[in-house]
């Protein structure tokens, strides 16, 4: 089941979360990510930024719409990012969180959805492509991570 992700699911996200801190370069955070660290980044996201759960027994996945940038004239336009839990691939998990978040942000009227996805992440690629996403351009070398430089791929899907 998928649903609005409360406070009392930021300890299951953060789980899943902090396991690709540690063991992948989908984020450049380079440290876990607590509790209470964690609790002002969930209440950055209310209605008009969600953040959802699939829920099946435990959380095995989330995504959220998170602001894209402080500027007015960015109103339109939000960053999407979507977690699974490593061990429980193979389920369809990730597919249906994107069509959740992506009818959310078409509910909400966003204009623009922006991803980026770190060199590598093939899986992720994939599925963004998969469901419309248009390939915009690289960065090169903006991320450094396990003592690496690493590209960043930007994604736009465009809500029409």
């Amino acid at each position: 089941m998928i649903r609005r992700a409360t406070i009392n699911d930021l300890k299951y996200i953060l789980d899943i979360y902090n396991f690709y801190v540690m063991n992948s370069v989908s984020s450049f955070d380079t440290s876990i990510r607590t509790v209470e660290g964690g609790e002002k980044w969930f209440n950055e996201h209310d209605d008009k930024y969600p953040i959802i759960v699939y829920e099946d027994n435990d959380i095995e996945g989330w995504a959220s719409l998170s602001k894209w940038a402080s500027h007015d004239g960015y109103i339109g336009t939000v960053e999407l990012s979507i977690y699974v839990k490593h061990d429980s691939k193979g389920k369809q998990i990730g597919k249906k969180l994107f069509e959740s978040i992506i009818k959310k942000a078409k509910e909400l009227n966003y204009h623009c959805i922006i991803s980026r996805i770190t060199e590598g992440n093939e899986v992720s690629r994939k599925m963004h492509e998969n469901y419309g996403f248009t390939y915009i351009g690289v960065m090169k070398e903006v991320g450094k991570k396990f003592d690496k430089y690493l590209d960043v791929h930007l994604y736009q899907y465009i809500i029409e």
